[in-house]
């Protein structure tokens, strides 16, 4: 027997993840990083390379389980250049609260080219956030 989740409680769990992401004193971020995953949340991640801000609140409310991201202010200068390997969403407060993987048209998070030189700009043009059926 499998266990499933109706839309309600989709959403729900969708809201609450998202939600987290508007803890602290203000907005939330994305971090890209050249490492590959670490083993767990909060590992080590490599080196930085930008940080993008996300709207405050992040995400719209979900529907069908499905989160959408509001704006993400585009890092204007890169901090370093390489080619990014993972990312995470924190908190205002730095706190990591997930990670993920980056690649050029793979991972969890796209980038047309995933190539990033010190001082120019990345962008992310959407984000979501899944809430599984079971």
């Amino acid at each position: 027997m499998t266990f499933r989740l109706g839309t309600t409680m989709r959403n729900n769990g969708c809201n609450g993840i998202v939600d987290t992401i508007d803890q602290g004193s203000g907005a939330g971020k994305v971090k890209i990083y050249t490492s590959t995953q670490p083993g767990s949340v909060g590992g080590t991640y490599g080196t930085l390379l930008g940080t993008l801000v996300m709207s405050d609140p992040a995400f719209g409310a979900a529907a069908t389980g499905v989160a959408t991201a509001s704006a993400i202010t585009s890092d204007t200068s890169a901090d370093a250049s390489g080619t990014a390997g993972t990312f995470t969403l924190t908190d205002s407060d730095d706190n990591v609260l997930s990670d993920g993987t980056c690649g050029q048209g793979s991972g969890d998070l796209s980038f047309d080219n995933n190539v990033i030189v010190a001082g120019g700009v990345i962008a992310i043009s959407s984000l979501t956030i899944t809430q599984p059926i079971s």
